[in-house]
Parts: structure tokens; sequence; C-alpha cells
């Protein structure tokens, strides 16, 4: 496993179609009124980069599959799929050539949208949470709490948020940047119609905001690229006194090595975990060098997922922070891709990780040291309250 690999979320097989959104509050704890980003196409998916050519007793199995579907004139990927459906991997996928390089894009922290983020209210009502500064939404003057009743004529009240996002998206036509896509909206008694042009964008998993009271609030979306680094700066930013709340809640995993890296911002190098490949042992380390003096609180829910257990693992075993809020997702497999026949990728388990105390993630999750409800809208001024009692 190269320092590229990660680990994997699930996904539903649908051959042709853009690459499927999974929303890890909903498959955690069926979240209906959870937020989700326009940009959350799998960012937080868990494939790995680097492919090689199928290998192990599964892969063997999918590449014979493909090869004779090849062979007879039919379609390689669905032959794949259906023989991964058969292995009962729960955590495999199968994408063809141009959905493995989309994934590659959203790992890359590139997307196509027009830039907001939305909720489903109690009553099924979709509403506008966020709109990007400088995005085609917010230049067609869409703003937070408008509420979208439909997509290019499509009702959407009461549809899941994972749904609207991907219609907003043009995910079923594997819409490309430049083609537009007609809202149905209203501001309290308004009612109006927008034409919006989508545009090639770029998430932003890192942000930081100060408390009142100095500390820093670092939350992290997705390890996409780069993301272990825009954790080390935001940490060398922070008043050493003040303490940070590292908020990992619905964060459904994404690249492994960014996980290791933002770890390194914490842990004076040593063991972030291990895993197995077909049996392999193998470690992960942090580098030397990192902060291990700012007080640190992880907060963390259902929907914090694989990598993002990886490192929260790490600094509740090492004894670098407090965890709290509720339990995680618990996805601790190991995934690989596999080029099959026809260029398409397979990604299929190969092993599990561990935290540096040896437990395993996989189907128990993280127990945090502190429960609390991470959904409540003091969480965050919960967690931060725990800093002093770390004595900041």
């Amino acid at each position: 496993m190269s320092g590229r690999d990660l680990f994997c979320q699930p996904r539903r097989f649908r051959h042709g179609a853009a690459l499927t959104l999974v929303f890890a509050g909903v498959l955690a704890a069926g979240a209906a009124t959870g937020t989700l980003p326009e940009a959350d196409r799998n960012t937080a998916s868990d494939a790995a980069r680097a492919v090689a050519p199928a290998t192990g007793r599964a892969g063997r199995e999918v590449a014979r599959a493909a090869a004779e579907a090849m062979a007879d004139g039919k379609s390689p990927v669905e032959a794949a799929e259906r023989a991964v459906s058969r292995s009962g991997d729960r955590w495999a996928a199968v994408y063809s050539e141009d959905e493995y390089a989309d994934l590659e894009d959203a790992l890359d922290g590139r997307y196509t949208g027009i830039g907001l983020s939305a909720r489903r209210e109690r009553g099924g009502a979709i509403e506008v949470t966020k709109v990007r500064s400088g995005s085609p939404a917010a230049e067609a003057g869409i703003r937070a709490g408008d509420r979208l009743r439909s997509v290019d004529g499509e009702r959407v009240d009461g549809r899941p948020v994972t749904e609207v996002v991907a219609l907003l998206r043009g995910d079923a036509t594997d819409a490309p940047a430049g083609t537009t896509v007609r809202l149905g909206l209203e501001r309290g008694t308004r009612a109006w119609s927008e034409t919006v042009r989508r545009a090639r964008l770029s998430t932003q998993p890192v942000t930081v905001r100060r408390l009142a009271d100095g500390a820093d609030v670092v939350k992290v979306t997705s390890f996409t690229k780069g993301v272990g680094d825009q954790v080390r700066a935001a940490v060398r930013d922070t008043p050493s006194a003040a303490g940070v709340v590292l908020d990992l809640r619905g964060n459904s995993g994404g690249l492994v090595t960014e996980a290791v890296i933002a770890a390194s911002a914490f842990l004076d190098g040593g063991l972030v975990a291990t895993y197995d490949v077909d049996g392999e042992q193998r470690a992960l380390q942090a580098d030397r060098g990192g902060d291990t003096t700012t007080p640190l609180v992880a907060l963390v829910d259902g929907g914090t997922m694989s990598a993002a257990e990886l490192l929260t693992g790490a600094l509740q075993d090492r004894g670098r922070a407090v965890v709290v809020g509720s339990r995680t997702f618990g996805k601790g497999s190991v995934q690989m891709p596999s080029r099959l026949p026809g260029g398409s990728v397979a990604e299929l388990t190969v092993g599990h990780y561990r935290t540096p105390s040896g437990r395993g993630v996989d189907g128990t999750g993280i127990t945090p040291d502190l429960e609390i409800d991470p959904d409540r809208p003091a969480a965050v001024e919960r967690a931060a309250a725990v800093l002093d009692g770390l004595g900041r």
C-alpha cells in the first residue's frame, strides 16, 4: 500500500453513472436534516489512487469476469459489478475508467457545480445553507436561507438531500462545466426561477474560526489532497495557550496519507495506525516535530468515518486529545484498487487497520472520552469548554 492509498466507504454500483453520492450522516444516523455541501461527491471516499493489475483471489476472479464479458462482447464493468456483488465485499466498488478519473479529481479537491450547500428541513423542504463567495450561485443572487423547490423542473421537496445535490451537479448526465441548470427558488413570499451555469470549482475542506476565548475551531470536512498541510498551518497559527477544537463531524474519510500528515501536526513522531494487506502487517508513522503542548479536543459523530477515525484513534490512544461527541461510524477496512480488462477499476477489501493500542475500528467505531450530543448548536462550545479542563 503506497503513500497515496486510502480506505473506502460504501457505494452503490451504477454503471455509466457519475460517482454515487454517499452522505455519511444519513448512513450512520439517519440524519435526514443534515447539511450536504454540493462539493461532497465522494471527496470523502477512500479509494486508492495508485492502480495496479488485479491480484489476490478476489481480484483475479473479478478480472476474469471482466475479461470473459469483453470476449463475449458484453460490458466488462457490469460483469465486474456482479462478481463483486457475489463476493459479499461490503465496501467494494467498481468504476468505469471515466468514473475513476472523476474520483481522482474529487480527491484532488475539484468538482463541477454551482457552489452551494443544502439541507433538508424536518418538513421536507430543501433549504440553502451556504453559498460560496464568487460561485455561480452567488453571482445569481442566491442566498443562505432560500428554499430550493425544483431543479430542471423536478420538484425536490421531500427528496433526500443527496439526490438534490446530484441534480444540481448533473450527475445523471455527467454534466460538464458550462452546462446550465434551472432552479425554482423561494425567499419569504417571493418565488422565482433562476438559470445558473455550472463551473469548475475547488473544495474548501479546512476552515478555521476563532472563538471569543481565543481557542481555534479547525473544521476538516474531508481528507483531500493538501488537507494535512492545511491542518498543520492552522495549528501553527493557533495561540499555544488557547487550544484547538478539531471538528471531524461528518468527515467520511479521504486520503489516508493526508490524515497521517494531519496527525503529525499534533504528534512528535510515533505510530498513527497499523494495517494489514493480505496478511502482511504494515505501519503508518507520524513525522517528528508536531505540536504536543497545545490543548486539543477532537469533536466527532456518527458521520466520522475511515481516515477520520484513524486520526481520531491515534490522537486518543496516544493521549494527545480528549475525544468528545458520539460514537464514530466504524469503518476500518482497507481497500486497494485493481485495473481490470477494458480500463475499469475495482476496489476490493484486502485487510483492516488498528489504532496504536491495537483496537480494531471496523464495525465498532471509536467511543468518545466524553459523550455529548454532537448535533446540538452548542456542541462546539461544549467541546471548547473541555479545553479549560486540560489546563489551558
